[in-house]
């Protein structure tokens, strides 16, 4: 062996996850694949796994990521290597008692109409005849999963193995990492000799941490120890397979956190308790591999004791084994898949805490991410970069905990989850929560959702109207009627200087370069025409830009501005910390700032409001007369003083997240991140007045995006509702809710079928309501109010 070894990409970690990124990256062709493992393949948390596969799920993107799991295990790869994975087609269930869990139930099952892996809504008589087991005292229902099943995780990982050999990859076992560096390219030193690679990837799963701080990176993820017991023979079960029964259904119990599957003539039953056990935080010990904990089941007894009443034949088998080992959580529990913030060719693929459920997608997922510079879905819910640099360890692990006790947690429209808070905030902050703001989080920043008058208020969780829309409607009147502040600091926000901001501008995104003095919307695109971002983009000078975007892409904006920028002469600054925003919006907001109200829309101008300097945008994400204020941070508590004293004679109002995406529906405008992402174009998206004209006919333009009014019921759409013409799904819903300032309920849907413009309908939480597609906007339709605040 050579002292450097070369390859187009090296991956590190051979669980299921890395395996399976080898299999696809050489299935789209690339042969020169190197994966190094410290000890064996499956030797983390695959081997000890249990080997559940799902088609369960929220996001359409983790969805496909499971099913092509399902498929790879049960189909491709017995096909390829003439072997079976050990996969069992049993089906699984979700069972509960909880009217809002089967709201839940039914808003998967909804999206899963789409996405065509339908799922059945369960009676507690069906629950019986699936399966007769288990108890149904209780119950009022739950949902099937007739694809899902098990699979044996060494099997699956070896087969996919074997095939990524013959098609040219290495595997070098026993081999561990000692460092990581970057010159011309990516070095790795192991045990077995230095790595020369293109690409690498971090696929150590359980090491996943280690080996990021290897790479100068901060990976949040944490190990946490999950235990799960095998019985012995139960009688309950061999009776079955003697009258030549299927499998049992695996059964899950959200409410009491655990799940049960047959396993040969006995069961497996694995816990989720609440108060989770993080382990080697800071480091895995070296020595660790193919290795368990001792049992520890009195952490557990009574999610045991739980699962026994509820199937009585756990009871009668005895324990077999108990498994108690590591697996990994990211602070909401999905895995990290993309490339890695601020590092070139460096990708991640790890955090995952259902490995082998998402193992075989997954590594599609980045294999086709790699080779066809974009991902194949949606990327955010999965997306690396979505925690920054402020995700520091008491947050990962605090975040860990809670998803670990939260595994089976429902999962609300609004949900906003306690740990791991306040570690952004803007200046305004205390101001906020004076005023009544009551808060939710934004990679990482504190923002306020909606004000209060009720002191120590919090959102109510539901699918249904919570206490915030009162409260939101009287922040919408304000804002419509008066004059209304906001909080906007949570953008994220980049200067763009030197002499080729010019070409800069014209190269990023899809339409024209913003001319100076002037505020105008430009959209990053894929290489296969997809959003990847939306920059508001406002040019000070010639060479000076400032553009901001959303909370949520400050990493992966400043990666592409970093990207585009090397070709020019400019310098990219992320200003996110260091500037705060305020929002002044309302007819009455002229008259709050006399010095500003001449200002064209969509100018800018640099001036000084009392003493403050200000950066001020003539511009509204909420179709009202208004400006944006921009304002170093440690100016910025002296400038909203200053406001609220001008405004208070006016009716003063505060506005927040909620009321802000009620408002924007009702202009039609696009959200990055729901309605916006990489898998439609602008066209798709109803964008083309943002695409230069040469550009339009080289979009791709299959889907169309439509503004819905929905009939009125006790649910507002929210997102993954399916769009139906009669029978048949033509559509997804993006975003949705009430307009306040219309009375109108409201969505934007993208339609497969363009042509499906009549008798619609729309399934929400299993009901299907009318809808009827607006060609304009229903408020403000030509911007008057915009422009001149009447």
């Amino acid at each position: 062996m050579s002292d450097v070894t070369k390859a187009q990409v090296v991956i590190i970690g051979g669980g299921a996850m890395g395996v399976s990124l080898m299999y696809h990256l050489v299935k789209f062709g690339w042969s020169d694949v190197l994966l190094v493992e410290k000890n064996d393949l499956t030797h983390g948390s695959t081997w000890h796994a249990a080997g559940l596969c799902t088609h369960f799920a929220h996001n359409p993107t983790i969805q496909e990521l499971r099913a092509t799991s399902v498929r790879l295990y049960r189909d491709i790869l017995p096909q390829e290597t003439g072997r079976d994975c050990g996969f069992h087609r049993s089906g699984a269930m979700r069972i509960t008692r909880n009217p809002d869990r089967m709201d839940e139930f039914r808003h998967v099952a909804g999206l899963s109409d789409f996405t065509g892996y339908p799922l059945e809504i369960l009676t507690p008589e069906r629950i019986a005849e699936l399966h007769p087991l288990a108890k149904l005292d209780g119950l009022i229902g739950g949902i099937y999963e007739p694809d899902d099943g098990h699979v044996d995780p060494t099997l699956a990982t070896q087969a996919m193995a074997e095939v990524a050999r013959k098609g040219g990859a290495q595997i070098w076992r026993n081999c561990p990492v000692t460092a990581i560096h970057r010159d011309q390219n990516w070095r790795i030193e192991t045990a077995k000799g230095t790595m020369a690679a293109n690409h690498v990837v971090n696929a150590a799963g359980t090491w996943g941490w280690e080996i990021g701080a290897m790479m100068g990176l901060n990976i949040p993820s944490v190990p946490v120890l999950h235990q799960y017991l095998v019985t012995d023979t139960v009688a309950a079960v061999t009776d079955r397979m003697a009258a030549g029964l299927p499998e049992l259904p695996m059964i899950r119990d959200p409410e009491e956190s655990w799940y049960v599957r047959q396993e040969r003539d006995g069961l497996i039953l694995g816990p989720y308790e609440k108060d989770a056990q993080v382990w080697s935080v800071d480091g895995v010990p070296p020595e660790f591999g193919a290795d368990l904990m001792p049992p520890d089941l009195d952490r557990v007894e009574h999610i045991i004791m739980a699962a026994m009443e509820r199937i009585p034949a756990l009871e009668t088998g005895g324990v077999k084994s108990v498994i108690n080992g590591p697996i990994t959580f990211t602070p909401d529990a999905n895995p990290l898949i993309g490339p890695a913030a601020g590092l070139q060719n460096a990708w991640l693929l790890t955090g995952s805490s259902m490995g082998v459920m998402e193992g075989g997608g997954a590594g599609r997922f980045l294999a086709h991410w790699m080779t066809h510079g974009a991902p194949p879905m949606d990327a955010l819910a999965v997306d690396s970069r979505r925690f920054g640099s402020w995700a520091n360890r008491d947050y990962r692990v605090a975040k860990a905990i809670e998803c670990f006790g939260l595994q089976f947690g429902v999962h609300y429209p609004h949900e906003e989850r306690p740990a791991g808070r306040g570690l952004r905030l803007s200046p305004l902050h205390d101001l906020m929560l004076e005023r009544g703001a009551v808060m939710g989080a934004a990679h990482g920043w504190e923002r306020p959702n909606w004000f209060t008058d009720a002191p120590g208020a919090t959102a109510e969780e539901t699918f249904r109207r919570a206490n915030w829309c009162a409260p939101v409607a009287q922040e919408v009147e304000a804002a419509s009627s008066r004059v209304a502040m906001a909080d906007l600091s949570v953008f994220s926000k980049f200067d763009v200087t030197g002499p080729d901001v010019e070409q800069f501008l014209e190269t990023l995104g899809a339409n024209h370069a913003t001319k100076p003095g002037r505020i105008g919307l430009t959209h990053a695109l894929t290489p296969a025409g997809g959003v990847l971002s939306e920059f508001t983009v406002t040019r000070l000078a010639d060479d000076h830009a400032y553009l901001t975007s959303a909370a949520a892409a400050e990493d992966i904006d400043f990666d592409l501005l970093k990207q585009v920028g090397a070709a020019f002469d400019v310098e990219i600054q992320n200003m996110s910390e260091e500037i705060a925003v305020i929002g002044v919006m309302g007819p009455k907001a002229p008259g709050v700032l006399p010095e500003l109200a001449e200002m064209p829309w969509l100018s800018v101008q640099q001036t000084e409001l009392g003493s403050v300097a200000v950066r001020a945008l003539r511009v509204s994400y909420i179709g009202e007369c208004g400006w944006e204020l921009h304002v170093a941070r440690d100016a910025a508590i002296a400038l909203f003083s200053l406001l609220e004293t001008r405004a208070k004679p006016f009716g003063l109002g505060f506005y927040g997240a909620y009321a802000a995406n009620s408002m924007r529906l009702e202009k039609a405008y696009r959200g990055w991140g729901s309605d916006l992402t990489t898998e439609r174009s602008p066209l798709e998206a109803g964008l083309s007045v943002f695409v230069r004209k040469k550009l339009r006919d080289t979009f791709r333009n299959d889907w169309d995006m439509a503004l819905l009014e929905i009939e009125p019921g006790e649910v507002d759409p929210f997102y993954a509702h399916t769009l139906m013409q009669g029978d048949t799904p033509v559509g997804i819903v993006t975003s949705g809710a009430y307009g306040h300032r219309t009375g109108k309920v409201l969505a934007l849907a993208y339609l497969r079928d363009p042509t499906a413009r009549e008798d619609l309908t729309v399934s929400i939480l299993g009901q299907r309501r009318g809808a009827m597609i607006l060609t304009r906007a229903p408020y403000d339709p030509d911007n008057t109010r915009l422009k001149s605040g009447a």
